[in-house]
């Protein structure tokens, strides 16, 4: 499955194991865990049956007279406490306060001797209603007479993400909204030789990571302590010392080995809820959802793109115009930046002379939306991607040479004020191509088709952390930077062990422990091998630098008398490892010493994004026109990743991702019926199976080292998954003959759309 890009490159005198010339992938779950956890309680949530609703009364007694109940929590419970949060808007409350903003919103917990009994319990909760008119559309929200969901005026978050205003709570539903201008548009599509336009529409999906939502609180005098599968520690710390008033060193939040992520652990969830409940009962107190119950907590945003891209008559692509209508649900949560990021991603990776891209996102009583795996990308490269194919038809090109033509080039500034293009598309693109078989023939009713999507990471550049390098030569990384399955446990150790050289397994990591571990933004947008991996670069570095003067010290020299060799120090005939060094330092065999780095937005992190996340997807597949049924026949992603540190881990990304875009463009959507979410069960929320994978796939790397990471790495793991939904649609098309805008793409609808070409 593998066929990785050759460069000449390989890490100087490598020390770390490797196995046919990769490094096995370690899952390393280590954490301090000291909370005191006897007489811990169990929390269940009643959930709203009703999408929009004042809560008029909450009876609880009978069910705090229940035996075994500790305490029930409602919003009506939370005085002393500032109960909403939020990193871009602060206007989601922990327990629903006055109203209920969509259908499953949790309304109270109930605390019990363990979950059978406080699962028996909701059962006396009664809750009596007002039923309010719903809006579930951002068409709804936006008309003269919608209701208004949120009534108050919002405080903006300290950590959005982004540098503009909050338009959030300003009387109307509207949630964000973001523009981009440059150029001249309605002269270029004055000027045109072709045009094309379009509605296009992307569905909400589910992350469906393998473990739900889980927290444990114990919430005592002393402060407040956490456990949780939450993707950024730090920004849910900040999260809980505002709703409980505290300085941050009374906040602690531990991150153990999480069951995966996929955007869906970012920020704060279900943790002030469950501490909110510690508080209330005097005990440790778990939390622990279902499956049902986490995917009523967040999705992605869905999206209404209107889409118009034209080209003169050489084929160069002049000018795109875009209107987007994202729907971001009951609360904010991350898509106001999600908002900011379509926008910006709308232009893909081409050098467009003109462009203006408008986009907002509404307050509906659904499902909050938030971060999803290329979060905002996916969205827009549905109909960005479907129009590059399109025009291609229509001016009679080779869609494959057609996106050669117009992609950005290596250290071109195609995005005006941001960093120089630092990928190299045509690689990508001829990748793509040669592995399905481009220009050979095809069968009737197979299509094949390649794509690309270019994403400004949202990777904040602010990181720190601290390497520490023990008497007997083995080092502790600590990092912020949290373990979802990415691999940053392997990658992190295997640069300390190239900057000391030292062996592999002589690295240990200790991470997402706020109380221990240096302060990092956050563990996303494929950030952590460029920002966590260059901080441990510069601790390593750093911790060097101290053991040559160290070394000096032993030896009774100049410090330019010691130079630094792999593994430890020379100076004329005598050698030094790192621990000889350390020992004789201290005059023990103990002792250690700690170099330290800090990242900020500055020197080569001055320029934002910090990389650009460029891939290439191929894909090649048969359409019954019967059923309407697609038949995945062959795959082949390509991640312009710099450099492969571990290039099991990169080319395991591409194809995670990948199957999570054919999900998209084949079944993944939640849908609702009025108020109700239909199918947000295990059994009725349809993912890709095993099954469903063709049976060729190539997984491919391009390393150009042109990222500004570690030995010229950059992120990946997130771009094969945005251009997946438009391959399938564009595929379909030059299968079949029907251009289908809307994801996914079930058998019903490509048969639809076949019966309605047919006529």
């Amino acid at each position: 499955m593998s066929g990785e890009t050759k460069t000449d490159f390989q890490i100087v005198n490598h020390s770390i194991p490797r196995r046919d010339g990769r490094v096995k992938v370690t899952g390393k779950a280590q954490y301090v865990a000291d909370l005191r956890l006897i007489g811990m309680a169990y929390a269940k949530v009643l959930r709203s049956p009703l999408a929009h609703a004042k809560i008029i009364s909450i009876d609880k007694s009978k069910a705090e007279a229940h035996p075994g109940v500790y305490c029930v929590v409602t919003g009506f419970d939370l005085d002393g406490l500032n109960p909403y949060f939020g990193h871009a808007v602060k206007d989601h409350p922990l327990l629903a306060i006055d109203k209920v903003r969509y259908a499953g919103e949790p309304v109270a917990a109930v605390v019990a001797i363990d979950e059978r009994t406080a699962f028996e319990a909701l059962e006396f909760i009664d809750v009596k209603y007002e039923e309010l008119k719903g809006i579930f559309t951002p068409q709804e929200a936006l008309a003269k007479d919608a209701p208004l969901l949120h009534e108050k005026k919002f405080e903006a978050g300290a950590l959005r993400g982004f540098e503009g205003d909050v338009t959030a709570g300003q009387g109307t539903n509207i949630c964000q909204t973001h523009k981009i201008q440059w150029g001249d548009v309605d002269k270029a599509f004055k000027e045109a030789a072709a045009v094309i336009e379009g509605d296009y529409y992307f569905p909400m999906t589910y992350a469906y990571a393998m473990e739900p939502y889980v927290a444990i609180a114990d919430v005592t005098d002393q402060g407040v302590n956490v456990y949780s599968s939450a993707q950024h520690p730090f920004m849910v710390r900040h999260d809980l010392k505002n709703i409980f008033n505290l300085p941050v060193s009374k906040v602690r939040l531990i991150v153990p080995f999480v069951g995966g992520g996929y955007g869906s652990k970012s920020y704060t969830k279900v943790e002030p809820l469950v501490a909110a409940c510690s508080w209330k009962a005097k005990r440790p107190v778990k939390l622990q959802l279902t499956v049902e119950e986490a995917m009523l907590t967040t999705r992605s945003d869905d999206a209404y793109t209107w889409m118009k891209t034209a080209v003169d008559k050489n084929g160069k692509i002049i000018a795109r115009q875009a209107k987007i209508m994202m729907n971001t649900g009951a609360y904010a949560e991350n898509s106001p930046l999600v908002v900011e990021k379509s926008t910006n991603r709308c232009v893909g990776p081409y050098a467009i002379a003109n462009v203006l891209i408008e986009n907002m996102s509404l307050y509906t009583n659904t499902v909050p939306a938030s971060s999803y795996r290329g979060f905002g990308c996916a969205q827009v490269t549905l109909p960005g991607e479907s129009q590059i194919d399109e025009l291609a038809t229509k001016i009679g090109r080779d869609p494959y040479e057609f996106r050669l033509q117009n992609a950005a080039k290596p250290g071109e500034e195609f995005f005006p004020g941001m960093r120089p293009f630092d990928g190299t598309l045509k690689q990508d693109l001829d990748t793509a191509a040669k592995a399905i078989g481009w220009g050979t023939p095809l069968a009737k009713g197979h299509g094949r088709t390649v794509a690309v999507s270019g994403s400004d990471a949202g990777a904040y550049p602010l990181t720190s952390t601290a390497v520490r390098v023990h008497a007997d030569g083995s080092a502790t990384i600590m990092t912020g930077s949290t373990e979802l399955g990415q691999g940053s446990h392997t990658v992190l150790p295997q640069i300390a062990a190239e900057e000391l050289g030292i062996t592999y397994d002589k690295v240990n990591v200790i991470s997402s422990d706020t109380a221990i571990t240096p302060y990092d933004r956050s563990t996303g947008a494929s950030r952590t091998t460029t920002l966590m991996g260059s901080a441990v670069q510069e601790a390593c570095q750093e911790a060097i630098a101290q053991m040559v003067v160290m070394a000096a010290d032993v030896l009774k020299v100049k410090k330019e008398e010691i130079q630094s060799v792999r593994g430890g120090v020379r100076c004329g005939e005598v050698e030094l490892n790192w621990s000889q060094v350390i020992s004789k330092f201290y005059a023990l065999p103990d002792g250690e010493v700690i170099g330290r780095s800090y990242i900020r937005k500055s020197g080569k992190f001055a320029a934002l994004p910090v990389f650009w996340e460029a891939a290439a997807t191929g894909v090649e597949l048969s359409v019954d026109e019967d059923t309407g049924k697609i038949t995945m026949e062959k795959l082949a992603t390509v991640g312009d990743v710099g450099l492969a540190i571990n290039p099991a881990l990169a080319e395991g990304q591409d194809i995670g991702a990948a199957t999570m875009g054919m999900g998209i463009g084949l079944f993944e959507e939640l849908v609702y019926e009025g108020s109700q979410l239909m199918n947000g069960s295990i059994l009725d929320y349809r993912l890709p199976r095993f099954s469903d994978l063709p049976k060729q796939v190539e997984l491919h790397l391009v390393q150009n080292r042109d990222g500004v990471g570690p030995y010229g790495a950059k992120g990946g793991g997130e771009a094969s998954l945005n251009s997946m939904a438009a391959n399938i649609a564009n595929a379909v098309d030059k299968a079949v003959g029907v251009r289908i805008r809307q994801a996914p793409l079930t058998p019903e609808r490509v048969w639809r759309a076949l019966k309605e070409k047919n006529k």
